[in-house]
């Protein structure tokens, strides 16, 4: 097994490191891009409110950091052209990885048609080496049939990733939900990502869920293109480790 320090290392090269804070400000977002850039590796990504895109990309400029934001965040709900103009703007800004949460309440309502042509509307939109990744909240879709469900439906419409939550529910990432995302990633045998977002804190948890990732996937998978942690929370731990 890694050691601990090696793993902690590792694992920040894995993080989007993430601020969507409601309360969030310029002068934070600056402060956000200076940690990441003192830190002693880079992280894959910083996941920010579209509005800071363009501030992000001039502070972020000459590093390897991708900039990520959210679209149809956090509600998940069904107004494509709104999402679709938000995501254009972000792209437009410089965003290189879209997030975007599924309509998760129209596939429990059993209108999988409507998510499906949310993901599909914006997989057209996000083109030119950007990544989509599609939060699922699997927290509120509970169970095993739903939460595979919506794996397949977004695998199917082009995701590039399967995240697991916005971090704005009671029930953010689980081993159980992870485990069901990557079964669906692996049979499905597309390149697609997998991120864990929300509730990680500790060394231990993050190494659940890569282990969980090498087990599924195979060793030497989890890297930053194919797999991602979402807990800014877990930086510091990872630092004290280092």
């Amino acid at each position: 097994m890694m050691k601990d320090r090696d793993f902690a290392r590792l694992a920040i090269t894995l993080m989007d490191l993430t601020d969507l804070s409601n309360d969030c400000t310029s002068a934070k977002v600056d402060a956000l891009m200076t940690r990441a850039l003192s830190l002693p590796v880079p992280v894959a990504a910083l996941c920010l409110w579209p509005r800071f895109i363009p501030q992000a990309k001039v502070g972020l400029a000459g590093s390897s950091i991708k900039l990520a934001t959210v679209v149809n965040f956090p509600d998940g709900g069904n107004n494509i052209d709104a999402t679709r103009l938000e995501t254009r703007q972000a792209l437009a800004d410089g965003a290189d990885e879209i997030d975007l949460v599924l309509p998760w309440r129209a596939l429990l309502e059993g209108r999988a048609n409507d998510a499906a042509h949310m993901v599909r509307s914006l997989r057209a939109e996000v083109t030119g080496g950007a990544q989509l990744k599609v939060i699922l909240e699997t927290g509120e879709l509970k169970t095993e049939a739903a939460i595979r469900q919506a794996a397949r439906l977004a695998l199917a419409e082009g995701a590039d990733f399967l995240k697991t939550s916005t971090g704005k529910t009671p029930v953010s990432a689980t081993p159980e939900a992870a485990r069901i995302l990557l079964e669906e990633i692996h049979a499905s045998g597309k390149q697609v990502g997998f991120k864990a977002s929300g509730g990680l804190k500790t060394l231990q948890q993050a190494r659940v869920y890569f282990d969980l990732a090498e087990h599924i996937m195979g060793t030497g998978w989890a890297k930053p293109e194919h797999f991602r942690f979402g807990a800014s929370g877990l930086l510091d731990t990872l630092l004290e480790m280092i």
